[in-house]
C-alpha cells in the first residue's frame, strides 16, 4: 500500500480520505469522473483486532501516511 501512495504523491492525485479499520488500511480517491474509488489492503488475519470475546473488533481511525510512505522504500 506504500508503493501505491508514492505513486499517488508522486503525480500529485489528491485524497479524499485515509483510514485504518483495523483489519484493513484504506486510501479513498475520486476518479476523473468523480466517482469514488477506495483502495484497501487488508492486514493478515493473525493481526486482526479481537475483543475479550475473540470477536473481530473494527474500528475507524486515522491512517499514518508518513508511516505508510516510509514502508515504500
Amino acid at each position: 500500500m506504500g508503493r501505491i501512495l508514492k505513486r499517488l504523491n508522486d503525480f500529485e492525485y489528491q485524497l479524499t480520505g485515509a483510514a485504518d479499520h483495523g483489519v484493513s488500511e484504506a486510501l479513498y480517491l475520486d476518479d476523473p469522473d468523480g466517482n469514488g474509488v477506495e483502495l484497501y489492503w487488508d492486514r493478515p488475519k493473525e493481526e486482526w483486532p479481537l475483543n475479550n470475546l475473540g470477536e473481530i473488533d473494527m474500528f475507524t481511525k486515522p491512517l499514518n501516511l508518513n508511516n505508510l510512505l516510509a514502508l515504500a522504500d
